[in-house]
């Protein structure tokens, strides 16, 4: 059995042992039926474990089996995309090793490896020459700064350079998410002859990626928080920041599908792009899948979270009239710390969300007939 088999296997074994359907569990994570389903058929690995990690406290899984599903994604997703080859590390000034294993010095504990080319033998009295040319010249920099005014000292209870603590806290970013995990319009600058067939939400990123797509109307975050030790980190609110806005583009619409709904609508926090000062409003979500169904409180600030306890805060932004982006500030406190995290897209960019210029089409997908039809609706938004 191949390593993506293997690790769809053992989703659909958690599945089974916990005896609810793909839809019951996909309302619970904030995934659709069809994304379940197919990580469990194989048919598609996920970007990260993060849904998988959810599924898992879900159904009660051990932290061993945790773990070890987690070696059989990572499997999955090397296959999936291998890695570029290594390149094999050498400790700075040792030889290189052979092409048999075991050919070389291993890099001594606490030595920085990096790849180098060998060195030529040097004669034993160049090398002296040398070492004693390199202490000189340390300490002769080590004096100049000492004898600077002002130099080599820092103040009194300052934390040392360059030595930030590290956050009390880790968190993890998703932003290709569609409603209710079925329903996403995406901008597009190019003719539907050009545009291939719609992705599963699994292959979302990669998908609008390879065209330059940009959300149209609405783009969806996920930000994921949990502590890492015994004591709560406490989330005080969450500030909404544009670096930019434009026009919105003249781009065509392509519609992921006509629409979908589920059963339960999210808690999540609201933004109106179009706003002078956009602000991330929290609102109720609703459960429906009751005979009476229930509201499900809106996140209300502050807000705890703990290594035990992670919490999630859904964002929805909207735009109509601008070509935005922008990012999310979280402000935070914890063991008499406080900060604030910028959350932003991959690679640190901004989040980007452009409405339709007037006039731009819009296209749906007809799997019937493999092509893309051009829709009424000509309008604004997503």
């Amino acid at each position: 059995m191949g390593d993506v088999e293997e690790f769809a296997a053992r989703v659909r074994a958690l599945k089974e042992r916990d005896g609810r359907s793909y839809e019951a569990l996909g309302r619970r994570l904030g995934v659709s039926a069809s994304t379940l389903h197919r990580y469990g058929s194989g048919a598609a690995v996920p970007e990260s474990f993060a849904v998988v990690e959810r599924l898992t406290r879900l159904c009660g899984a051990t932290p061993d089996e945790t773990r070890e599903l987690e070696e059989r994604w990572r499997r999955a997703d090397l296959v999936r995309r291998p890695p570029a080859k290594p390149v094999v590390p050498v400790a700075a000034g040792a030889t290189a090793p052979g092409p048999g294993p075991g050919s070389g010095p291993a890099p001594a504990p606490g030595v920085a490896s990096v790849p180098v080319p060998v060195p030529a033998r040097p004669r034993r009295g160049r090398k002296a020459w040398l070492v004693v040319g390199v202490v000189a010249g340390v300490v002769a920099l080590v004096l100049g700064a000492a004898l600077l005014p002002g130099h080599g000292r820092e103040p009194q209870g300052a934390e040392p350079r360059g030595t930030e603590p590290p956050l009390p806290f880790t968190y993890t970013v998703a932003s290709d998410l569609w409603e209710n995990g079925c329903g996403h319009t995406y901008l597009v600058d190019r003719l539907p002859a050009r545009v291939p067939a719609p992705p599963a939400p699994a292959d979302a990123a990669r998908w609008a990626g390879a065209l330059g797509a940009v959300d149209g109307g609405q783009t969806l975050v996920r930000v994921t928080v949990q502590g890492k030790g015994a004591s709560a980190v406490v989330l005080h609110g969450l500030h909404v920041r544009v670096a930019g806005r434009a026009e919105p583009l003249p781009w065509a619409g392509y519609r992921m599908d006509e629409g979908c709904g589920g059963a339960v609508t999210p808690r999540m926090f609201t933004v109106d792009l179009d706003a002078p000062r956009p602000l991330a409003r929290p609102v109720d979500g609703y459960d429906a899948s009751g005979e009476e169904g229930r509201t499900l409180p809106a996140v209300a600030f502050p807000y705890a979270v703990t290594a035990a306890e992670p919490g999630e805060l859904l964002v929805s932004a909207r735009a109509v009239g601008c070509d935005c982006r922008w990012y999310l500030e979280l402000e935070w406190s914890a063991q008499g710390r406080s900060g604030v995290v910028r959350i932003a897209d991959r690679g640190g960019e901004a989040f980007r969300t452009s409405g339709r210029a007037q006039g731009s089409p819009v296209h749906v997908h007809d799997p019937s007939k493999g092509l893309w039809i051009t829709g009424s609706e000509s309008g604004q938004g997503g």
